[in-house]
């Protein structure tokens, strides 16, 4: 099953180049303009990754990001611009982008940003399943005394 990758740019050239150059890499790529569409479109499709640019008009990239951030936390986005700072990239970061590239684009660098990000969702999946799985596995069983009471939730100062 293919990677979904959703573009958002708000220059058609850029989402044409991005989509084709990702769709042959076997990915499937789809597009947004501005970021209240990136909103609409993760809440339609919910992609693995969001390649998300900065500068754009209505809701700019790091406002999108912090959406992005509020309602999926664990959604990898990785931030383009061609007006890059390295302000702009550090509070991109801290607002919680996996990467920060620079236009123009090289597309070894934008493939190896993606496979990344994309191998950091996985296994930050893994990680949740795996400790879903173990939580019960130390569980305190038994219904002596002794047990219940341990099991019993205290209050500060009892």
């Amino acid at each position: 099953m293919a990677r979904t990758i959703l573009i958002v740019d708000d220059e058609k050239s850029i989402l044409q180049s991005l989509k084709g150059i990702l769709s042959d890499e076997g990915f499937e790529a789809i597009c947004a303009e501005s970021g209240v569409r990136a909103l609409e479109k993760i809440d339609e499709v919910m992609p693995d990754l969001v390649l998300l640019d900065i500068w754009m008009p209505e809701l700019d990239g790091i406002e999108t990001l912090e959406k992005i951030k509020e309602a999926y936390p664990n959604l990898q986005v990785v931030m383009m611009s061609g007006h890059g700072t390295i302000e702009t990239a550090v509070k991109a970061t801290k607002v919680g982008a996996y990467d920060f590239i620079e236009k123009p684009l090289s597309i070894e660098k934008l493939l190896l940003s993606v496979n990344n990000a994309l191998d950091y969702y996985r296994l930050e999946e893994e990680i949740d399943l795996l400790k879903e799985k173990d939580k019960d596995r130390y569980r305190i069983t038994g219904s002596s005394k002794a047990i219940t009471e341990i099991k019993e939730p205290r209050t500060p100062g009892s």
